[in-house]
């Protein structure tokens, strides 16, 4: 692979990348710059091999969408409905844990709960609703609320996000999962998701989060209408918030789903897979201090999943069972996948797969 950078305009970040040295927003906009894919691709797989090797994890996980109802409803979004809306629903505390309770014949290590803000709802349901999970699925972690969620529960309540937090936390709440961040940049954020959290708020909601010891995940949603400066200062806003508590798990690319979304009068077209691509490849550039860079196969199908694994990313998520945010938007992709068939498809790509749980402890391996 070395000819690829005999004349490259890549040569210098081969360099810092073999030494091991951060790369700067000049080196992100040159990769992104560059159309040598199997070069930038070469890179991450470097990085990728020498934080995992060949190791590449996968969970058994469930998915609970309590709620489709939204006060703010982005333009971003398909999920969300007003509460007269038809379709809208919320789910009984009785109704998530029945959900919860089917978990444990499959041997589920995470339940991942994420719904819309709901006037109706207050802080006593989501502390009652992960009582109910826990009992239900004692052996699972629980990975819920988006930053988006938090800071509205603090808001409604008037409490510091250090108290919704605890008090979640005490009530079985182990992690959070990344959803909200879209694009950190306001210019963006005005434009697609205008009464969401800034993006200041959602990295304080982390931050807080990481201070009494929980571990959580971040997205980035591309393909509307952000530059690709805009993707990297997202990127490196992440980083610096990484440098300073650690608490970041995973990092998630999110390819924007136009369909049904107020975007989609806009035309927006769906990414490329060699956007996509490159997207992995640089996001495991930019992020040395992330340990896991995720390719969430309900967005981009098993195939591309799987081609990401040799461009920097190193976990498919899991068999998800029951998604809806994703599919609301027209994502085409099953909402399900066996363990056996996330198995086959690592060791298709030349990978072992690695069964963890929430925080990347080793389940099994091999297989």
């Amino acid at each position: 692979m070395e000819e690829l950078f005999e004349n490259s305009e890549l040569k210098e970040i081969k360099s810092k990348v073999e030494q091991g040295k951060r790369l700067t927003m000049e080196d992100g906009l040159k990769l992104y710059s560059s159309n040598d894919l199997l070069a930038i691709g070469y890179l991450a797989d470097i990085v990728r091999k020498r934080k995992h090797g060949d190791r590449t994890y996968f969970i058994v996980n469930r998915h609970i969408n309590h709620t489709n109802v939204c006060e703010i409803l982005c333009k971003l979004c398909a999920f969300g409905r007003k509460a007269e809306d038809e379709g809208a629903y919320t789910l009984s505390l009785d109704e998530v844990e029945a959900k919860a309770g089917e978990c444990h014949g499959l041997k589920v290590s995470e339940i991942h709960i994420v719904g819309g803000l709901n006037p109706n709802l207050k802080l006593d349901y989501y502390v009652e609703m992960l009582q109910r999970v826990r009992r239900a699925a004692p052996g699972a972690f629980i990975q819920s609320f988006t930053a988006v969620e938090i800071d509205y529960l603090a808001r409604i309540h008037n409490l510091s996000l250090e108290e919704v937090l605890k008090t979640l936390m005490a009530a079985g709440l182990d992690s959070l999962p990344g959803g909200g961040a879209e694009i950190l940049v306001q210019r963006v954020r005005d434009i697609i998701c205008e009464n969401k959290i800034t993006a200041d708020r959602w990295l304080e909601v982390h931050a807080a989060a990481h201070k009494i010891g929980m571990r959580t995940n971040v997205t980035m949603l591309y393909g509307h209408v952000e530059t690709v400066e805009e993707r990297l200062e997202h990127m490196l806003k992440l980083r610096e918030l990484q440098d300073k508590t650690g608490g970041f798990l995973t990092f998630i690319p999110l390819a924007f789903h136009p369909r049904n979304t107020a975007l989609e009068m806009e035309q927006l077209s769906h990414t490329t897979g060699y956007d996509d691509l490159k997207t992995f490849a640089i996001s495991r550039l930019m992020l040395d201090n992330i340990e896991h860079i995720k390719a969430y196969w309900i967005l981009y199908g098993p195939k591309m999943a799987q081609t990401s694994l040799s461009f920097g990313v190193n976990d498919l998520d899991g068999t998800v069972i029951e998604e809806k945010i994703a599919h609301d938007a027209g994502a085409e992709t099953a909402q399900f996948m066996t363990k056996n068939k996330l198995i086959n498809m690592i060791k298709a790509a030349g990978k072992m797969p690695v069964e963890r749980d929430t925080l990347y402890n080793v389940l099994g391996e091999g297989f």
